[in-house]
C-alpha cells in the first residue's frame, strides 16, 4: 500500500485544494488545521485536515 503525501507548504495546499491562504490560516487558528512548524513559523500545513473541511463546507 502507498501512502498518499500529507504534508504541504501553504502555497502548496492554496494550489491543490483551490482555498485561498486566509481561509487556511483561519482554520489553523480555530485549530481545524495541524500544522509543522520550523524556527516557529508554520512550514507545512496537513493536507487530510483541509479536505475535512472542505468536504464539511460543501457536504460532500
Amino acid at each position: 500500500m502507498l501512502i498518499g503525501r500529507t504534508w504541504y507548504t501553504l502555497e502548496e495546499a492554496e494550489e491543490k485544494f483551490g482555498v485561498d491562504k486566509a481561509e487556511i490560516l483561519s482554520w489553523i487558528e480555530d485549530g481545524v488545521v495541524r500544522t509543522e512548524e520550523e524556527d516557529g513559523k508554520i512550514a507545512r500545513v496537513n493536507g487530510e485536515d483541509i479536505v475535512l473541511k472542505v468536504e464539511e463546507m460543501t457536504g460532500i
